[in-house]
């Protein structure tokens, strides 16, 4: 089966290209057809003086859209991965199963493979969007993997919960895919009605409806259903306070086999963002998690990238983010975010300057450095450079 979508894909590939090539002008085709390719370097360590780990990842993505007749639309995207050195080795050492989960998709559908795998590379394949989307009056219809965006903030988005994201994937913009069905209605201009359902690879179900609105010029949403396990309800906002963004969101999960007892788990986060003229940018956020410690929250599966749920955000019960950024030119970013534990005094920092050295190339210099006593959520990871070359087509 998946040689079978990865063949399909890659005919399809070859007859845009063929289709580009013979001649026929962009605006009456009915293939998109783009991409990019990435090389990410990394050097990580706990202790500066002691052993370092080398990584190399080559990262090319493949993204394919037909329109075979009007309203209706066909996306495909592959991800193709190919990471080698001794922390491939390291990591393997350290959880025997690391490739293992690197070949386990998390939808319904098995689209992910590892092609090959040695002591310290591993080369993956993945199809993180397939679907097809049908559009009629008011009403859209979307059909296979997907993403299904109901988050409203940046950093932490308790209301995504077909497909959520951790912060620290950097480099993985395209956010992952659930296998659902997504049906919207717009009731309005600025107002719609979504139900969606999706499963994942243990065939648990996640399905819930969402209306959105605008009143006084906010952007309101109110959601409920069931995340596997649980039943959620949440809602969030995004508006602006004197020129600055100002959103929130949160959701309240609750196990479903037992309605009567009080094991539930609240989410809320508060964020704002300000750019003042010179470019300037500021970011703030805030999240409290109810079912947090108040102590050491070590173990923190945000670090883990490759199955994240809104529940696991955190094990602390609070969690602060900041992020100041400046464009030095226009040319030229840095960027320095952070985010704090004030119960056990951990603490994350994330440097970056990104350079646009043409129009479709450019570099980025990222640092993740963690600090904090062991057993704190932040003191047991330690120092992350990564140097990043993309050239996008």
């Amino acid at each position: 089966m998946k040689i079978f979508f990865r063949t399909i894909f890659l005919v399809s590939a070859i007859l845009f290209l063929s289709e580009r090539s013979a001649g026929q002008s962009p605006e009456v085709s009915k293939w998109l057809f783009n991409g990019y390719l990435k090389d990410l370097q990394l050097v990580s360590y706990e202790d500066v003086n002691k052993e370092w780990y080398l990584n190399n990842e080559i990262n090319n993505r493949l993204n394919l859209k037909w329109f075979p007749v009007n309203k209706l639309a066909f996306e495909a995207g592959m991800r193709n991965r190919f990471l080698f050195g001794n922390y491939i080795e390291v990591m393997q050492y350290k959880d025997p199963d690391y490739v293992h989960e690197m070949d386990r998709d998390q939808g319904l559908a098995d689209l992910t493979m590892v092609v090959a795998d040695g002591d310290s590379y591993v080369l993956t394949t993945s199809l993180d969007r397939l679907n097809i989307k049908y559009s009629i009056n008011k009403w859209e219809f979307n059909l296979g993997r997907q993403r299904i965006n109901w988050g409203i903030n940046l950093v932490w988005t308790p209301n995504d919960i077909f497909n959520s994201f951790s912060y620290f994937d950097f480099d993985y913009e395209e956010r992952p895919g659930c296998d659902a069905l997504q049906i919207e209605y717009y009731t309005g201009m600025a107002s719609s009605v979504q139900v969606a359902a999706s499963l994942n690879h243990d065939r648990e179900l996640t399905a819930a409806a969402m209306y959105r609105f605008n009143k006084h010029e906010y952007d309101f949403q109110i959601m409920a259903g069931k995340m596997v396990d649980d039943l959620a309800i949440g809602g969030g906002w995004s508006g602006d306070i004197g020129g600055g963004g100002f959103r929130g969101e949160f959701s309240y999960f609750h196990p479903a086999e037992n309605v009567n007892d009080t094991t539930g788990q609240l989410l809320a986060v508060i964020e704002g963002d300000y750019t003042l003229r010179n470019g300037l940018y500021f970011h703030v956020s805030a999240l409290y998690n109810s079912t947090g410690t108040a102590g050491k929250a070590g173990g923190n599966t945000m670090i883990d990238l490759r199955n994240i749920s809104v529940k696991d955000f955190t094990k602390a019960r609070y969690s602060l983010f900041g992020e100041i950024a400046y464009p030095i030119t226009p040319l030229i970013r840095v960027d320095l975010a952070g985010i704090f534990n004030p119960c056990d005094q951990s603490f994350f920092i994330g440097p970056s300057a990104d350079v646009s050295l043409t129009n479709n190339i450019s570099l980025l210099l990222i640092a993740q450095l963690f600090y904090g006593d062991d057993g704190t959520e932040y003191g047991d990871y330690g120092k992350f450079w990564y140097l990043r070359l993309k050239w996008s087509f």
